[in-house]
């Protein structure tokens, strides 16, 4: 358990220190903009589906 976590947290650690945000934004953008919207709206859909994950039920279910 502790090699999967060490890991994890290596390659998160490699991911940050090589990926700026900038950069990430530019490369979409100069793929055009129907990509770009695309990307956008699906990382929008995957942070919403997140929270209701976490979240869990809301009540009973008719």
């Amino acid at each position: 358990m502790k090699n999967i976590r060490l890991y994890v947290m290596s390659l998160l650690v490699l991911l940050t220190l090589t990926l700026s945000s900038c950069d990430v934004i530019g490369g979409i953008f100069k793929a055009g903009a129907y990509t770009a919207i695309i990307v956008i709206v699906l990382v929008v859909v995957l942070l919403f589906w997140l929270f209701r994950k976490f979240r869990g039920p809301r009540g009973p279910r008719i």
